[in-house]
């Protein structure tokens, strides 16, 4: 453990970006993209524009083993999960390679684990181990047996790790509940990644795979299952999101076969046949009283993004030739995202695609407001961006944060460089940017 003293605050002038609803940065962090799932920031001067592996650097933790959750907080706790395993493994690399996992599990003991750090200082408040052995599935070598993030209340917090099961926390490390899930085929046997979410006293799980798909409500405080729907689905990696707006309060999922909204009982709201493309994995959020779902494979020509109106029912697919109906506010046929979830910061919808482009859009109409532009060359980007200050943040997977001027002009100001692989996207809290790359934590705050 390496602490650093804080750097004295510089004064920045913050563009307000009042349009897109968006998460005020002394909040607590709960879940993966933070409170809104659109990780856009209120402006704050004291929040870090630069850094190193020194500079503005307040402490730094090692996480052993491999994890590509994100760190979530709230108080002065961060958790993450992580897996050990005794011996060694094949290591992620950036990049697209491979396009199947490998078919057997690595012959090695693992260890599924959960920490909880201070946030002030970096150091270990609880470490707890939720099972030990060899594992029975197998998954992409770029993939990790810690991809979901953990999601909290600020009572308990809930784990999911794959097809192991759910794991459930008090704030001081005492199991509370946990509950095995059957493990099942994934495509290509890429593995899990699709993360818990919470509504009031009911957590919603997603299990996309290729023998039996479906989403459930539990209870938060026992594990019990409330409800459970089949889902006629493929395997698929999108963390549902909850959207509240005036009408009513819906459970959005992406996948393959069919864009689907559940009410709070998992009965069905509406559907769309989207012709998502071969992947999907961004997750929905909302803004402008709209919510946005995409998907985008690289490899596919078909890579919609769809924005789509409350109050919806049935289907409510498109015609052909159609780019808009009475529920469909707008559709791109190529703004979708393969690994990245997109970005609204004030009036204009960010999409970051793996291979190092970058592409604005209007949030409301879906017009273009600038095209395909080359970040850099080499760079590639599963880490999803976060906004504030009036800039756009992309973490490669190279540890590169690419510093963009938000607006009508594509424009790289700078680069923040961690010089190790990262492909979990970051926590914001007060004035602290809490980054995780394969092997550390990071705390930057000027």
């Amino acid at each position: 453990m390496l602490h650093k003293s804080g750097y004295s605050y510089l004064l920045v002038l913050g563009t307000l970006l009042a349009l897109a609803p968006i998460a005020l940065a002394n909040d607590n962090w709960p879940h993966f993209r933070g409170p809104t799932m659109n990780a856009a920031v209120t402006d704050n001067p004291n929040l870090p524009e630069t850094w190193s592996e020194t500079e503005n650097v307040e402490w730094v933790a090692d996480i052993p083993g491999l994890g590509w959750s994100s760190p979530v907080v709230w108080g002065n706790r961060v958790f993450l999960t992580t897996v050990t395993a005794d011996g060694a493994f094949e290591q992620p690399k950036p990049g697209l390679y491979a396009p199947n996992g490998r078919p057997e599990p690595p012959p090695l003991h693992h260890e599924w684990l959960v920490y909880c750090l201070d946030l002030e200082s970096g150091d270990v408040l609880w470490r707890r181990s939720v099972m030990a052995g060899r594992p029975t599935f197998p998954r992409h070598m770029k993939n990790s047996y810690a991809s979901e993030t953990p999601t909290t209340d600020g009572e308990r917090v809930y784990v999911r790790f794959g097809e192991l099961g759910l794991y459930t926390f008090d704030m001081d490390g005492n199991e509370v509940w946990r509950l095995e899930i059957p493990n099942r085929q994934t495509r290509s046997s890429w593995g899990s990644a699709s993360s818990p979410v919470l509504h009031d006293d009911k957590l919603i799980i997603v299990y996309d795979n290729e023998e039996e798909s479906w989403v459930a409500g539990l209870d938060k405080r026992t594990g019990e299952e409330l409800w459970r729907t089949a889902r006629d689905e493929v395997s698929s990696w999108a963390t549902p999101y909850i959207w509240e707006h005036d009408q009513r309060t819906e459970i959005v999922t992406s996948a393959m076969n069919r864009i689907r909204s559940y009410d709070l009982d998992g009965t069905l709201l509406w559907e769309m046949d989207g012709r998502m493309s071969w992947a999907a994995i961004a997750t929905p959020f909302s803004s402008h009283g709209l919510v946005y779902v995409n998907s985008g494979y690289f490899r596919d020509d078909h890579r919609p993004a769809y924005a789509i109106r409350p109050g919806a029912s049935g289907d409510i697919t498109l015609a052909e030739g159609e780019n808009s109906n009475e529920f469909v506010a707008w559709y791109q046929p190529k703004a979708g995202n393969y690994n990245t979830s997109p970005l609204i910061y004030g009036d204009i919808y960010y999409s970051l695609l793996d291979r190092g482009f970058f592409e604005a859009y209007d949030a409301v109409s879906g017009e273009p407001i600038y095209g395909r532009q080359r970040i850099q060359v080499g760079a590639s980007f599963t880490s999803s961006p976060w906004a504030y200050n009036g800039k756009i943040f992309a973490l490669s997977e190279q540890g590169d944060t690419f510093v963009i001027r938000a607006g009508r002009e594509f424009e790289v100001m700078g680069v923040n460089s961690l010089d190790e692989m990262a492909m979990a996207s970051p926590a914001i809290v007060g004035d602290r940017l809490l980054i995780r790359t394969q092997s550390k934590i990071y705390s930057i705050r000027k």
